[in-house]
């Protein structure tokens, strides 16, 4: 009965200590977010899942900071202990693995095209019903299976926006300038490319997103303004990642909520909303959709 106690303290304590982490993660504060996870990894061996959850957010924490290395070892961890989504591990960890300078990458051995190769062979079905971002992940790794693949661009933080990171990057105004650097660098990249493949359309407007989404929680909100427009006039242009399209009216909706143009953003929003489907994410896309529409109703111009 004593040790049962002792084990019931130790989870309690293990999970007091996670969502600590967990808050502080979730209002920027990265340094103390990774000591707590730390922490909480260190204070207990029974419950391996707890163990997982933190590597998790590690690997996100140090995501978010682009400390690569950091971010590849708490993603290494996972494919190798955890079962939740082997699809969804690799491809994160091929992703960060993309991110890193040659010198880095060849220490750690790696091999990312056949990493992302892996991909679709690992994907699974719950119910039936594939699990969308691993639907997501297996389509974007589809571009390593030809004999000459086409790289990725930043990889990383495309899935970094896929599970809504850039909200909790924007609380940090360091991190972000960080992260607009990293995206002007494969902006210019595309923009110099002499062979463009037949993915540079979709690209580019991958990096003209993000790179809205940087200066919008800077707050130079009518060059983010730019950025989603920029996107949004190359739609017949893209041929792969039509998500951009619903994903940008929304973006660019709740730039004018921002602004405090209620009716236009409530426009926007709807337009994502009813005109697009069948598009990687959408169920994640419309949860969000929801929640901004709800909040708009109770905005001063939309209340009776």
């Amino acid at each position: 009965m004593k040790i049962a106690e002792d084990l019931g303290q130790i989870l309690v304590g293990s999970i007091i200590l996670f969502y600590s982490a967990r808050i502080a993660l979730l209002r920027g504060n990265f340094e103390k977010a990774q000591v707590k996870f730390q922490e909480c990894v260190s204070v207990q061996q029974q419950w391996r899942q707890i163990h997982h959850l933190c590597y998790w957010e590690l690997m996100w924490c140090h995501s978010f900071q682009q400390q690569w290395r950091d971010a590849y070892r708490y993603a290494d961890l996972l494919c190798r202990e955890s079962r939740w989504s082997k699809a969804i591990y690799v491809y994160q960890k091929a992703a960060i693995l993309s991110m890193m300078c040659e010198e880095e990458l060849k220490s750690s051995g790696e091999d990312v095209v056949g990493l992302f190769r892996q991909v679709e062979g690992l994907k699974q079905r719950l119910a039936g019903k594939s699990i969308p971002t691993e639907k997501f992940a297996v389509r974007k790794s589809r571009r390593y299976s030809s004999a000459a693949p086409v790289k990725l661009v930043i990889p990383a933080l495309e899935m970094m926006y896929v599970w809504n990171g850039f909200t909790i990057v924007g609380k940090r105004a360091d991190a972000t300038e960080s992260l607009l650097i990293t995206i002007e660098r494969a902006e210019e990249q595309l923009r110099n490319d002499p062979n463009p493949s037949e993915f540079h359309p979709d690209d580019q407007c991958l990096v003209q997103m993000l790179k809205g989404l940087c200066l919008k929680h800077l707050g130079r909100l009518l060059q983010a303004e730019l950025c989603f427009t920029q996107v949004l006039s190359s739609e017949k242009r893209i041929r792969y990642d039509h998500y951009l399209i619903p994903f940008t009216l929304y973006e660019l909706g709740l730039l004018y909520k921002q602004q405090g143009d209620y009716v236009k953003a409530t426009r926007f929003i709807e337009d994502a909303k009813l005109n697009y489907k069948d598009y990687s994410m959408e169920s994640r896309l419309h949860f969000r959709i929801h929640a901004a529409l709800s909040s708009l109703k109770g905005s001063p111009t939309n209340s009776p």
